[in-house]
């Protein structure tokens, strides 16, 4: 039986991961803190399926004491600070787990697993204000934020890591992956629930948005700029991807994304059409909440995976919005029966 440990197992994608593996036949180790196990996560409902190490990203003791306990096969090193625009308040923190966690994770690997395959989680964002359109792993690389800057950092530590060493660590370089998992932080899951709260005639959520206000206030949804484009795709098709690239004989990059550009407008347009509301009725561009520089036009060429991995997403855009709004629809329901 092969085994996985997965840092950021409580995340979307970790969740997503847990369940593939699983399905598999592998045993499953998850490295999480404490805290954030022991609250409602995405895999609780994979508790005494999975064994879970408790530690923290920005300690190389815990790392190595997981990997030495596990004795994993494979590694996916998904455990972040997820959240691009909050990087701005929390660079030092960013650049501690997102880079040099990465760094600290593959130190322990080197010292004490080294025939391990490591999966370890790139971003798009590192494309930032990119020149070329679509991006493709030869793309170079234009951060402007500082979780890109610190993706940026640990995804060149993982290609010297693994030509300097000998170690086996593929990296994706993953475009926006989104589902009903996603915390409500997120913009897409912001859109989902903003169209569940019109549906169901929420003219001021119980749930607050960044700014300590209610995200759907006085029956409207507050974003940012409109007119950004991102390659959205569903998350489970990415997780997919990921183990793909462990499964060959030489760790490399890929780029994973649709290959389809939508911009926030359409997001909005396919969510609150979903429940037949016009999203021009319910959604208005907050200045405040802009970031002070925006990522340009991402959008994948995935080409490289297709014809190296056979991979391709099974999930269309449309399906993916209107899972999420179904889910958004079904908590504000239960909220509203638990409430009473």
């Amino acid at each position: 039986m092969k085994k996985a440990l997965i840092t950021g197992i409580t995340g979307q994608d970790g969740s997503f991961l847990a369940e593939l593996l699983l399905e598999k036949g592998y045993q499953v180790f998850g490295l999480a803190r404490k805290e954030s196990w022991y609250r409602q996560n995405n895999a609780s409902h994979l508790s005494g399926r999975v064994e879970i190490l408790f530690g923290d990203m920005s300690e190389g003791v815990d790392i190595a004491s997981a990997i030495q306990d596990a004795k994993p096969d494979e590694i996916y090193n998904l455990a972040s600070q997820s959240r691009p625009g909050e990087s701005w308040s929390r660079a030092p923190e960013t650049l501690l787990v997102n880079g040099l966690g990465a760094v600290r994770l593959f130190e322990a690997v080197r010292h004490h697993c080294p025939a391990c395959r490591v999966y370890h989680a790139s971003s798009s964002e590192m494309f930032g204000q990119a020149s070329i359109v679509p991006q493709s792993e030869e793309t170079p690389f234009n951060p402007v934020n500082p979780y890109a800057a610190a993706k940026v950092y640990a995804h060149q530590m993982a290609k010297i890591y693994r030509e300097s060493y000998g170690l086996y660590i593929a990296s994706g370089i993953l475009f926006n992956h989104e589902s009903e998992r996603r915390p409500l932080h997120f913009l897409t899951q912001k859109v989902a629930y903003g169209a569940a709260c019109a549906a169901l005639g929420i003219i001021d959520s119980p749930d607050i948005n960044e700014m300590g206000r209610p995200i759907v206030q006085r029956g409207k949804l507050a974003l940012g700029n409109l007119d950004i484009a991102r390659d959205w795709g569903y998350a489970s098709d990415f997780v997919y991807a990921m183990w793909l690239m462990l499964q060959r004989e030489r760790a490399d990059d890929f780029v994973i994304g649709t290959g389809k550009l939508h911009t926030l407008r359409d997001l909005c347009e396919t969510a609150y059409s979903s429940v037949d509301r016009d999203w021009r009725e319910s959604v208005v561009s907050d200045p405040a909440l802009v970031r002070p520089m925006e990522s340009g036009q991402t959008l994948a060429d995935p080409s490289k995976a297709n014809k190296l991995l056979g991979w391709e997403p099974t999930i269309s855009f449309d399906e993916m919005v209107k899972k999420m709004v179904t889910a958004q629809m079904l908590r504000l329901k239960n909220l509203v029966i638990n409430s009473n």
